[in-house]
């Protein structure tokens, strides 16, 4: 299947870019559960997507149009910094505190990647172990289950999740590998690979900021994804960009 044309939405600024994406989560979760019963999201880290996060949780206290059972909603994680359970740098701890408790999501649809003071010492194990949990949730025989939705953040030098550029994640065709020496800290990391993010159903990536346009434009002009990691990622059948103003700057027909 044809990788989908990218759908690009641009916000005035990064609030206003964190309330639609959160808009647009809810919407889309309530959707997936409308057909299947049941709702499956691969979480991210970082301002922006924790942001979303919050207005997320913010939004389950409202009255709006569409509701999300999450007792009914399975949480993954595109990547994870391999550190103690405790530590301010997890990706579950922050989304745990800004929505995961919030809504009551139930401890064994928490699908968290091991931390480095659990069960496994080496992150290669690790990475092994959720990628085995990854494959006991889909069906007949799959790599990974139905993933209704995954959200990614970019740096600015085009990394998503921790596949970052000219790096060995970025040829490892595995759907989870452990990533060691990466260039920003902490330096070893689980994360999701391409095969297993370009499985989702839909991947939408949340970016924001003048310092991140650059990298943008150059992923949405197809560059080779070896040096910019975003400019190889996609739905199975919606790629959405999610860009506040700044980091949109760069982009063809916008004002200078």
């Amino acid at each position: 299947m044809t990788a989908p044309t990218p759908d690009v939405v641009v916000e005035p600024d990064a609030e206003h870019l964190a309330r639609a994406a959160a808009e647009a989560m809810v919407a889309r979760l309530a959707a997936a559960q409308a057909v299947h019963g049941s709702a499956a999201v691969v979480l991210t880290g970082g301002g922006i997507g924790i942001a979303v996060l919050e207005h997320v949780a913010a939004l389950a206290a409202e009255p709006v149009r569409e509701r999300v059972d999450w007792t009914a909603v399975d949480v993954w994680w595109g990547d994870e910094r391999f550190v103690p359970a405790g530590d301010d740098d997890r990706n579950e701890k922050a989304a745990r505190r800004a929505l995961l408790d919030a809504v009551g999501v139930p401890a064994e649809r928490v699908h968290a990647m091991p931390a480095s003071d659990g069960e496994f010492a080496e992150p290669e194990d690790a990475a092994a172990w959720y990628a085995g949990e990854l494959a006991a949730a889909a069906p007949d025989g799959r790599p990974v289950p139905r993933l209704d939705l995954l959200l990614l953040g970019m740096g600015p030098e085009g990394h998503v999740a921790s596949i970052f550029p000219d790096s060995p994640a970025v040829a490892d065709e595995r759907t989870v590998l452990a990533v060691r020496d990466c260039p920003k800290p902490p330096p070893t990391r689980v994360s999701l690979g391409f095969a297993a993010i370009n499985a989702a159903e839909e991947v939408w990536l949340l970016v924001g900021g003048a310092a991140k346009a650059p990298a943008v434009a150059q992923a949405l002009s197809g560059t080779d994804p070896a040096q910019l990691p975003a400019a190889g990622v996609h739905g199975v059948r919606a790629t959405r960009w999610l860009l506040d103003a700044a980091a949109a700057a760069e982009l063809p027909g916008r004002p200078a």
